[in-house]
């Protein structure tokens, strides 16, 4: 095993990378990181629309692992960037297997945080058969009562935060704030697109303990606001009840649920519902941990999962 720095793997740089042309105009960034001949591993990023990070690398021992990373369709360095035509869980489901085939992967364990753990769960739905395992961080899916007390600000304990974005429409849209800023971000207006990300972002910033941004938003960030408002407002086209129901096809497979149990952003309740519907995936509730996946606590606990799922994975 390589040395840490703390609970990471140290800074690398990956292996290779590729522009992947996935139809309809998108170009996937996708880049592998470790060894050639390591347990191959697929990291699936937050967001909707967030993209991934060199830091997310850090995940991953490079001398036991050939981790694949991409960005998701419409973020990050794929192009277009905010591209929210032929953009649905759908083709990102699709993405995935042609990234694996293009790679030549035969069978992969999954690695998915928050968003990334929605998508996991979609595409073991999909493609079990392709799945040694599974680390899922942060649980979300896309429920309606999730999507509802995350906008109306009733599971963290940061009301000023709250109040700020809250003040960011008029008083009278404010009992259904989700559906305020979805359409501002949607917007085809320019300056009500901004103003409503910078809203959002902030509002997102401070539930995970980060300061507000400084200036307005980079063409990047309203990207990631634009792509994730795409998403929320479909509830991520999935419904949750079914994706839980269909656990049944593939609780066979190795499995950890790492939950922070103060995560204020996937909040542990819905963590619980997906471990009531999968039972036999192992349960790790980090005390005090909260939603940022970095975070000494959080990070230690996946990479530590991804080492149990990889030596019971049989690849």
């Amino acid at each position: 095993m390589s040395a840490m720095a703390g609970p990471l793997f140290p800074e690398t740089v990956p292996l290779r990378t590729l522009r992947l042309a996935v139809g309809d105009g998108h170009v996937l960034h996708v880049e592998e990181c470790g060894r050639p001949d390591g347990v191959p591993v697929v990291f699936l990023h937050g967001g909707p629309g967030s993209g991934c990070s060199p830091a997310q690398r850090r995940f991953f021992d490079p001398e036991r692992f050939r981790a694949v990373l991409f960005d998701q369709r419409g973020c990050g360095r794929s192009t277009p960037l905010g591209g929210l035509q032929a953009n649905t869980t759908a083709h990102l489901l699709a993405d995935i297997e042609r990234i694996r085939e293009a790679l030549g992967i035969e069978r992969w364990i999954v690695f998915g945080g928050s968003w990334g753990s929605l998508l996991a769960l979609a595409y073991a739905r999909q493609h079990a058969e392709r799945i040694a395992g599974l680390v899922l961080r942060g649980i979300f899916l896309s429920s309606a009562d999730e999507l509802q007390r995350y906008a109306q600000g009733s599971d963290h304990g940061v009301p000023q935060a709250w109040e700020a974005f809250a003040a960011g429409v008029p008083a009278a849209e404010r009992g259904d704030l989700l559906h305020a800023y979805t359409s501002r971000l949607l917007s085809r207006d320019l300056s009500v697109r901004q103003g409503a990300a910078r809203h959002w972002l902030d509002y997102e910033r401070a539930l995970m303990g980060e300061a507000p941004l400084e200036s307005s938003p980079d063409a990047r960030q309203l990207a990631k606001a634009a792509v994730l408002a795409h998403y929320l407002a479909q509830r991520c086209f999935v419904d949750d009840a079914e994706l839980l129901a269909s656990c049944a096809c593939f609780r066979h497979l190795p499995a950890v649920i790492v939950q922070g149990s103060e995560d204020p952003v996937c909040p542990p309740r819905t963590a619980m519902r997906l471990h009531r519907a999968w039972p036999e995936a192992e349960w790790r509730l980090v005390a005090g941990g909260r939603h940022g996946a970095s975070t000494p606590d959080i990070a230690a606990a996946c990479i530590a999962a991804l080492g149990r799922v990889a030596s019971r994975s049989g690849i």
